[in-house]
């Protein structure tokens, strides 16, 4: 018999886990599908920030909102490495960063954080910016999901009554989730504006170079109490590539040290590139779109962004009105 459940998830990322756990939350029988591993695509390469990034209209408040709901969302899932530690964006040759927050002067600056440049001239500072491990979050999401995930489970074909495996299988059910990521336009729905941005970050252990997450204009440098450093991210137009490179690596070793120059003393532990899922104005996509219920185009706002966006999906799976903060995001204002 062809199997048959209330959802079915396409995607097995962060965003795709989060939205089948608050289905499961719902009563609801669910299927995620995964094509590789879970958490390996964009998420893996992820640093875990959780602050605003993108202009679009409407998306402070939803950014905002999902922030909020962060809290209790660590506090379900147990030990990812939640903590609101705060960003200090720096400032040289006397330029101001965009953006809100508090501003510092240079010797606030280093009083806050030793470990910054000394010529630094000022900085924003963001006490509320939180960060979370991503790759903790995925684990965590695996075990709350349980039987419902799937790996290496190829989508060929996509319908809005179910989907079809690449070893011809089939499997049916009342609604079908697309999340998966930067794939979404790729074999499964052509006419859904996503496109891959492919994003290199590194890893670092040693001595933690600050206690805040440290940004300039060109590099962010995230540290964890775990002892780790994460630094990131490139913003690419590769297509599908997601080859690491050498040049990359420089570069944003070199970035994070002009910024914070007790990052040369680490060692790198390991280079990563994922692919992003982009969309013409950076805006995520989350709503109803030709019979499938779409989670996607969340750029280099997927973590941020999990708690509410798996509130939205959950809400339209069981008939509800989703989060009011996702309504500027239907994937409908492409036409």
């Amino acid at each position: 018999m062809m199997e048959r459940f209330d959802a079915v998830v396409v995607g097995g990322g962060i965003i795709g886990l989060a939205s089948a756990r608050s289905a499961q939350q719902r009563g609801l029988t669910v299927c995620v599908l995964e094509r590789g591993l879970p958490g390996r695509g964009a998420t893996h390469a992820a640093a875990g920030v959780l602050a605003p990034d993108p202009v679009t209209k409407g998306f402070t408040e939803l950014a905002r909102r999902s922030a909020e709901l962060w809290p209790a969302f660590a506090q379900e899932l147990g030990d990812v490495g939640y903590t609101r530690c705060g960003s200090l964006v720096l400032a040289f040759d006397g330029e101001r960063p965009a953006g809100v927050g508090e501003w510092v002067d240079g010797d606030a600056c280093r009083a806050l954080e030793p470990g910054i440049a000394p010529d630094c001239t000022g900085g924003v500072l963001l006490r509320d910016d939180a960060q979370v491990d991503p790759r903790r979050v995925v684990a965590a999401l695996v075990a709350a999901v349980g039987s419902a995930l799937r790996v290496n489970a190829d989508v060929v074909e996509i319908a809005p009554d179910g989907v079809e495996l690449a070893d011809g299988s089939r499997i049916q059910a009342d609604r079908v989730v697309l999340a998966a990521g930067a794939w979404s336009s790729r074999r499964l729905a052509r006419r859904l504006p996503v496109r891959p941005v492919k994003g290199q970050t590194l890893r670092l252990r040693g001595p933690l170079p600050a206690t805040r997450i440290i940004q300039t204009g060109h590099v962010y440098v995230v540290p964890r109490a775990s002892g780790e450093t994460v630094v990131g991210a490139t913003v690419e137009d590769a297509g599908y590539d997601e080859v690491v490179t050498d040049e990359a690596t420089r570069v944003l070793m070199a970035q994070a040290i002009r910024a914070v120059p007790a990052v040369a003393e680490l060692e790198l532990v390991e280079a990563v590139a994922g692919l992003r899922p982009g969309t013409p104005d950076d805006g995520p996509l989350i709503g109803e779109w030709e019979g499938l219920i779409v989670a996607g185009g969340h750029f280099r706002n997927g973590i941020l962004l999990a708690p509410i966006t798996a509130d939205a999906v959950a809400a339209l799976l069981v008939g509800e009105e989703p989060p009011v903060e996702v309504a500027p995001f239907s994937p409908l204002r492409f036409g």
